[in-house]
């Protein structure tokens, strides 16, 4: 039997998303969102308020990072997100994030989160919140990588969002499947 909830923002998983920007004076700055994706095959897609500093910056500098947050950083991940850079204007600081330029784009990579989307803005309506950014570049640390560059989860470690429970949850790296080949059995 199954209970019907009404219309909510519930989905699983709600990857946890940290989007780093430069403000107008270069200073960086940095916001936990949950509710992005990708777009396209070069494109991702952000559910952002208009109010938000990052939402700023990113008009003001026409870029930023989307770095995947991880089990390590999970503290400093929700603290992006529940204190906003108008009101501390050293939060990326007091998150303890250091702030790498990006050779791509006009925004900072954060070095502590080892996978980073480094993105141009494409466009923003402001009515619906929908942002929309160019990959430009995909950066991932070394020690997060396999030794034929593919991306070792169990390092990575990154964390979802769980919006019912509200609580962040690991990723686990155990593999379950094999994409576009288990289903090719029922052909």
């Amino acid at each position: 039997m199954r209970k019907n909830f009404g219309s909510k923002p519930w989905s699983y998983p709600q990857p946890v998303f940290i989007i780093a920007t430069y403000d107008k004076d270069g200073n960086p700055n940095a916001m936990n969102a949950a509710w992005c994706g990708i777009n396209d095959t070069d494109e991702v897609y952000i559910c952002m308020g208009s109010r938000h500093k990052t939402t700023e910056n990113i008009e003001e500098r026409k870029a930023f990072t989307v770095s995947m947050g991880d089990v390590k950083h999970v503290v400093a991940c929700d603290y992006v997100g529940i204190v906003s850079g108008s009101d501390e204007p050293d939060k990326f600081k007091k998150a303890g994030f250091t702030a790498i330029k990006s050779e791509f784009v006009d925004a900072p990579l954060i070095e502590e989160l080892p996978m980073a989307l480094e993105c141009e803005l494409v466009s923003y309506d402001k009515s619906t919140g929908r942002l929309i950014g160019k990959i430009k570049n995909i950066s991932i640390d070394d020690s997060v990588l396999t030794p034929d560059d593919k991306v070792d989860v169990g390092k990575l470690a990154p964390i979802v969002f769980d919006a019912i429970n509200k609580t962040y949850l690991k990723i686990d790296d155990r593999v379950v499947g094999q994409a576009f080949r288990d289903g090719a059995r029922l052909q």
